[in-house]
């Protein structure tokens, strides 16, 4: 009999292996050190194998962890200040990041990674300025982080609509060599943790400077998580400064290739989008983001449609306003199917997929997480079906465990989470960090978060100044 770590038995697991969700039942998965090691027969593992640990998940499904792909964590310290308003850049966030200071940010951005934890993400794909606290915090959780150090030479200010943005070149190479800095102190520590380049998008910076970013990203074998046509405020921007779309703009930089993951694609056709695709880079989508922020139902089935794959993000709290992947899945699948006035557009399965596997290719962790196989970190979580939301269940004719996940799930159902091998979450519960106490640190903060962004908040005079003005909030 072989003594490894652990063995995992359920009635069902979901490994997305193959084309589907690869499903299995009748069987226990084997884990040993940080890998899954096999799946075998529930009649024989015991006969087989002796565990550390069994956990005996007897009414719940298997799945591999979600990608959060896309997140600005920091920004949770705004939650909710930015929705339901034009211009949300510039005129719905801004005052308040203008008031935000670090401290703030990062304890908000701590709670903003164990929402998203506590709702089945395991790979965090976090993407900010000052990444190295977060950094620290997803590594004492015992998450997985896909880490991005935003890149900006573009003046932090407010700009009028039409206005071009002001480049401080020394900006610009100072979080470049910040980005560098991340990625030699956390690239790889653990085994779990990538670091990511992050130009924030074409127009906040110049074409020199993500010529220079790309060569660094490339020189260390690693990829540019990148903002890419997010908006007509790009497009405008890209337009004005170089005489062509942000597309066309990136494809004659020689941007356009495996190295990218693009961001949103807001404001790409569908023949641009097809075009990222088959320059062979990644996309990142953020559907309910994007829903909120413009209305906007971004390209990723035409990307799919070309043959790129396609993540799934929960970006930022002040116009999302949560850090739940299945949220995400269940707003793809909404938003898409009322676009095309189809219901069979976007099925749950695909949702899946793109929360693990396809979102696991797309950012470029593939080999290491996404699905359920052997030679894989052991990253996966456990459903519980015998929760009001997923019951009842049915396996004959149909199975309608991955319909309900998606479309009728809301995160607390996820009661097991385990990273390399390790639990890190157990019955909504943190194993590693002390949730109540990141709690209230937070609650101390937003009064004076408040009163500091109070005259710039008005000033502007944005939509949700005047629904507060008309007792609308």
């Amino acid at each position: 009999m072989k003594k490894v770590d652990m063995i995992v038995k359920a009635p069902f697991f979901y490994t997305m292996q193959g084309e589907g969700v690869g499903f299995k039942s009748g069987v226990a998965m084997v884990v040993d050190g940080s890998k899954i090691m096999d799946f075998v027969p529930l009649d024989r593992v015991d006969k087989e194998y002796e565990a550390e640990e069994v956990l005996d998940m007897s009414h719940h499904a298997i799945f591999p962890g979600f990608i959060d792909a896309h997140m600005h964590t920091p920004d949770n310290i705004f939650r909710g200040l930015a929705q339901d308003t034009n211009s949300w850049m510039m005129y719905g966030l801004q005052p308040f990041s203008n008031a935000g200071r670090k401290e703030e940010r990062v304890a908000a951005g701590r709670l903003a990674i164990v929402e998203a934890i506590k709702a089945g993400t395991t790979t965090l794909g976090d993407y900010h300025q000052g990444m190295d606290e977060t950094c620290a915090f997803i590594d004492k959780t015992g998450a997985r982080g896909n880490i991005t150090q935003l890149i900006r030479a573009a003046k932090q200010r407010v700009y009028k609509t039409g206005e071009l943005y002001e480049f401080v070149d020394e900006d610009g190479e100072k979080s470049l060599n910040e980005n560098i800095e991340l990625f030699e102190k956390w690239h790889n520590k653990n085994g779990r943790m990538r670091i990511l380049f992050g130009p924030q998008g074409a127009d906040f910076v110049s074409p020199e400077l993500l010529l220079k970013i790309q060569k660094a990203a490339k020189e260390r074998n690693t990829k540019i998580h990148m903002h890419v046509q997010q908006g007509d405020r790009e497009t405008y921007q890209i337009v004005e400064r170089y005489g062509k779309r942000p597309t066309e703009f990136l494809d004659d930089l020689g941007y356009l290739d495996s190295t990218l993951i693009a961001v949103h694609l807001t404001d790409c056709n569908d023949e641009e989008a097809a075009l990222i695709a088959k320059r062979g880079a990644g996309m990142i989508v953020n559907p309910a983001s994007i829903g909120i922020i413009d209305g906007i139902v971004c390209p990723s089935m035409a990307f799919q449609n070309a043959g790129g794959n396609v993540a799934l993000g929960s970006d930022q709290a002040p116009g999302n306003n949560c850090h739940n992947i299945i949220h995400e899945m269940k707003n793809v699948c909404l938003f898409n199917k009322i676009k095309y006035g189809n219901p069979e557009v976007m099925p749950a399965w695909r949702a899946l997929r793109m929360a693990t596997i396809e979102g696991a290719k797309a950012v470029g962790v593939d080999d290491i997480v996404g699905s359920l196989e052997p030679g894989k970190q052991a990253d996966f979580i456990a459903v519980d079906l015998d929760t009001t939301s997923m019951m009842p269940v049915y396996t004959y004719p149909m199975r309608n465990i991955v319909p309900n996940l998606v479309y009728s799930a809301r995160g607390r159902e996820v009661v097991l989470s385990v990273v390399a091998g390790k639990v890190i979450m157990r019955d909504q519960k943190l194993l590693n960090v002390d949730e109540q106490q990141l709690i209230e640190e937070v609650k101390k903060y937003p009064e004076e978060v408040g009163k500091r962004a109070a005259k710039e908040f008005f000033e502007i005079h944005g939509t949700n100044a005047q629904f507060m003005e008309e007792d609308k909030l």
